[in-house]
């Protein structure tokens, strides 16, 4: 089992038992949108989130962005990190149909993934230390054409769909997530792939 030492944020109890199967951590629900009406838990959420770091991990759903928006404007940005699953098609096993957009929950996800998506997003592992690298900026996007220009919201999504990362991303949790992901290089590489392997910076 993984020690992860920040707190994590799940939506529902079924997520929170296999990421308890998984990693040795705190672990909290939202209890779906319960978390909207619960300004207790709201506040002991912030609270943990100040005192050790709060993981944010939602499906990759409308329902799962919206929880996920709403505790981004609730807790300061320097007490979170995101972690993202990929956009898989599919159902989990104790359902009969699949959920609304078709894709699997955090609770349908491998050991693997899951484990791959906390270290992605930066969680603190016992026993693994961290490199510095040179990011991706704001600017770096522009240059690419991923945001402020025309198309630049079909490219991004392109871009998502490569990256393996769930096209409802806003422009900055991408660039987030490529941060946590990617090398400044790898990622030129990849975007560049995108343009008919120009590079654009």
């Amino acid at each position: 089992m993984v020690r992860i030492q920040e707190a994590i944020l799940v939506e529902g109890r079924y997520d929170r038992n296999t990421l308890s199967q998984i990693v040795d951590a705190a672990i909290f629900e939202t209890s779906g949108f319960g978390i909207f009406k619960n300004r207790e838990q709201m506040a002991l959420l912030r609270r943990v989130a100040e005192k050790q770091g709060l993981i944010v991990f939602t499906d990759p759903d409308g329902a799962g962005f919206v929880i996920r928006n709403h505790i981004k404007s609730a807790i300061p940005g320097k007490y979170l990190k995101h972690a993202y699953i990929p956009d898989i098609p599919g159902k989990e096993r104790r359902k009969e149909a699949p959920g609304k957009e078709g894709k699997l929950g955090v609770e349908g996800m491998t050991p693997e993934v899951i484990l791959k998506a906390l270290r992605d997003c930066g969680a603190t592992v016992d026993g693994e230390e961290k490199v510095p690298r040179e990011p991706v900026t704001k600017q770096d996007f522009m240059d690419l054409g991923l945001s402020g220009g025309p198309g630049s919201s079909e490219k991004r999504k392109a871009l998502l769909k490569k990256l393996d990362l769930p096209e409802r991303m806003s422009s900055n949790a991408m660039l987030q997530a490529v941060n946590l992901l990617y090398t400044r290089e790898e990622f030129a590489e990849l975007a560049g792939q995108i343009h008919n392997g120009e590079k654009q910076w």
